[in-house]
């Protein structure tokens, strides 16, 4: 089983140096091309929207920060992509998505190893698809609630990349089977994706359950809170997509939890049928999400 970051990690001096300097997070060439022609259609509809946001972390990220920094009342009520859109409305996620940022570094689809940036995008999709399924099908109350966490579960790397991108290519260039994301990301960094993702993510305010599975998706067993099924959801979503065939950085690295499956009450077949439904439920967002 990975093993949870210390507490020197979680507070060490480089995380804290790399949490002040983060001021954005940048999607990629061709999401902020399909979302600038999305935006300015003048016709465009909420769930058009909706279904944008749902095929890009990063533009989703925004959109939680922005609603979290607004002064309207409910704001610490919206948990999911659904009620952004409908609090924001479409004049404001238009608006949003014109800007979407590409920061100098991801101007190019950049392959480095096994680590390729567009994929890095599939597998958050694919992992938010994977936990909102999961979530349906052990009928939890929120499964939007659980799709976002799933999105955004890899915040981390999309943000290690960004600003840290020499030891981020001495992470890839270290990974091996016997070495796990986390622990190549500690050797290197100081701390790893998911210290890094919570505490950005404590910074914009995203939902506390979305907090929860980007800091313990590799680690469902030592989270203790109110939002174990959210953690677990993401926790086995990742697990899935990994072994078939969508993982983060090009590498099948992550552990199985039993735990993780028990606590969800997930048989073999309930596996079995999640796989076999996944390819189907990805159709709608792989036209965003490719190249």
């Amino acid at each position: 089983m990975p093993s949870l970051p210390t507490q020197a990690t979680t507070t060490s001096p480089a995380l804290r140096r790399l949490v002040r300097e983060i001021d954005d997070i940048s999607t990629l060439p061709h999401v902020a091309d399909r979302a600038t022609q999305a935006a300015a259609d003048p016709n465009v509809e909420a769930a058009d929207l909706r279904q944008l946001l749902e095929s890009d972390p990063a533009l989703s990220a925004r959109v939680l920060r922005y609603v979290k920094s607004s002064d309207c009342p409910v704001r610490d009520q919206i948990t999911n992509l659904q009620q952004a859109v409908f609090y924001l409305g479409t004049k404001q996620i238009r608006d949003l998505a014109m800007t979407a940022g590409v920061s100098d570094r991801f101007r190019t689809d950049l392959m480095i190893g096994t680590y390729q940036r567009s994929q890095l995008w599939q597998h958050s999709v694919a992992v938010g698809v994977c936990s909102r399924m999961i979530a349906k099908r052990r009928k939890l109350a929120d499964p939007e609630d659980v799709f976002l966490a799933g999105l955004l579960h890899d915040v981390g790397i999309i943000l290690e990349d960004q600003y840290r991108h020499d030891a981020f290519f001495e992470v890839i260039r270290s990974l091996q089977e016997d070495l796990t994301l986390t622990e190549a990301e500690r050797n290197h960094l100081g701390f790893d994706h998911t210290a890094l993702g919570e505490r950005v993510g404590q910074r914009w305010e995203f939902p506390d359950a979305v907090i929860a599975a980007i800091r313990y998706h590799h680690v469902s067993v030592g989270y203790r809170g109110d939002h174990i099924d959210t953690v677990r959801c993401v926790e086995v979503a990742n697990l899935i997509c990994t072994l078939r065939g969508i993982p983060s950085v090009g590498v099948k690295l992550v552990k199985f939890s039993r735990t993780a499956f028990a606590g969800l009450s997930l048989a073999r077949e309930d596996v079995a049928g999640l796989i076999e439904e996944l390819d189907e439920e990805l159709t709608g967002h792989s036209d965003l999400t490719h190249a």
